[in-house]
């Protein structure tokens, strides 16, 4: 069998080499953002390296990718990733998504409210997919902020050493850390944005506690517009209350979420297929991305969601296809980066996933759930599904093929060995090299 060789981040920065973790690299870094030099990544063989710079973060330092530079890194490097136009992050990027490296803030434009006016009510709740993702084509709507966050987190990579290391405490501080720097109408987005800390007996008080004083800025003001919260969340049950609805979510069982009747009959009508799939699987998560007001009383009412189905690695699917394809490539070891859609619909091809171990390019693997009578997908020519850089897999057609084969890859890196500080610790790749001023 043939294997991956891990690739050491190296970076350069003047006419110095550093590993990332190298004695001295929180410093070089430091001094880089104070002269505003930009690093350079080393992943590739020759030429002068790809272009990243250094932000402020809290406390420290972060070395980041320029923008749409993710595709420029070898497939081996923690900085890499897919093309934009292999998911449906292309039309947005400089659009919705607007990142200063000068700053090292992102802006988010999002086509749903963050805010409710007194005396009148909120507006319809966007609980299906289409309407969630529908027409702004450049602005985020609910799952397209919530596959952004994913994608940032990387929580779309996977690689065989993450097995058994990625627990909702591991995707919650992900997570945290995509969200920092991101601002929406002006505010940070941390300030808003609400994930439930891993549950334990002994902590609760303190939890709930942090957890009153973030909601406490989505309370009702008199004569105030009323601020909403943002969560991201896995659903634990959705049922009836004494009085319409509620949801419960996993690590929060002190306090469920109200769901007025209409919003409820539009999730069942709107998220059939996922709600049923998850019903049948139990090795999947449901995450749930809300909109979510906060009443005079304290308790927190759902205005507007969209749902993510997940694996038990928390890698996103689509569907039963989806899932079958993922999890095979999770079984047999392999290295992929998931595609998410954004505001895609449903109905549109797209990269499923791509494989990170076939080469020095990445290997696109698509399914095609509709098909003519020739065989090709809809909105395809038969001659394409002929491609040997792409992988295909029609479900109406038959099983799913073998996958490609993994190509034996070596570090195009050469730097001393004194240069390199080991570090097992590490669980996920991560662009966001945050050291400590």
């Amino acid at each position: 069998m043939n294997t991956t060789a891990a690739v050491e981040a190296a970076y350069a920065i003047g006419d110095q080499r550093w590993g990332r973790d190298a004695p001295g690299f929180a410093d070089a870094i430091a001094q880089a953002h104070e002269r505003h030099l930009r690093p350079r990544c080393l992943c590739q063989p020759g030429g002068l390296g790809v272009d990243m710079y250094v932000a402020r973060v809290l406390n420290g330092y972060t070395v980041k990718r320029m923008p749409n530079t993710g595709s420029q890194h070898a497939t081996t490097c923690s900085s890499y990733e897919p093309p934009a136009d292999f998911s449906g992050l292309g039309p947005l990027v400089d659009t919705a998504i607007v990142e200063n490296p000068a700053t090292g803030m992102t802006t988010l434009k999002l086509d749903f409210p963050m805010s409710k006016l007194p005396g009148r009510a909120v507006q319809p709740p966007s609980a299906s997919a289409s309407s969630s993702v529908v027409a702004h084509g450049h602005r985020l709507g609910l799952r397209a902020l919530l596959h952004y966050l994913w994608d940032q987190a990387e929580l779309t990579h996977w690689k065989p050493g993450f097995v058994g290391r990625r627990t909702w405490g591991t995707v919650r501080r992900h997570l945290l850390q995509a969200a920092d720097n991101k601002f929406v109408h002006g505010h940070a987005l941390l300030g808003s944005l609400y994930i439930p800390e891993v549950f334990s007996v002994e902590q609760r008080d303190a939890i709930q506690s942090r957890r009153q004083r973030l909601w406490a800025h989505g309370a009702p003001r008199p004569g105030q517009p009323q601020a909403l919260l943002l969560m991201v969340a896995e659903v634990k049950d959705i049922a009836p209350a004494r009085f319409g609805h509620k949801a419960v979510f996993k690590h929060l069982p002190d306090q469920a979420f109200a769901l007025d009747d209409a919003l409820y009959r539009r999730l069942g009508r709107s998220f059939e297929h996922e709600l049923t799939l998850w019903g049948t699987e139990p090795d999947l998560h449901l995450v749930m991305v809300a909109t979510f007001r906060v009443d005079e009383a304290g308790t927190p009412g759902i205005v507007e969601l969209s749902l993510m189905l997940t694996t038990a690695q928390w890698l996103p699917v689509d569907d039963g296809w989806d899932r079958q394809l993922v999890g095979a490539l999770v079984r047999q070891g392999r290295s992929l980066v998931k595609s998410l859609r954004y505001n895609v619909p449903g109905n549109q091809a797209l990269v499923c996933a791509s494989l990170l171990d076939c080469g020095v390019a990445p290997f696109p693997l698509f399914i095609d759930r509709d098909v003519g009578p020739d065989g090709a997908a809809l909105g395809e020519s038969p001659e394409s599904g002929g491609d040997s850089t792409t992988w295909r897999w029609r479900p109406a057609l038959g099983d799913m093929p073998a996958l490609p084969p993994r190509q034996l890859k070596t570090s195009p890196i050469q730097l001393p060995q004194e240069a390199f500080s080991r570090s097992d610790t590490k669980t996920f790749p991560d662009t966001r090299i945050q050291t400590n001023a």
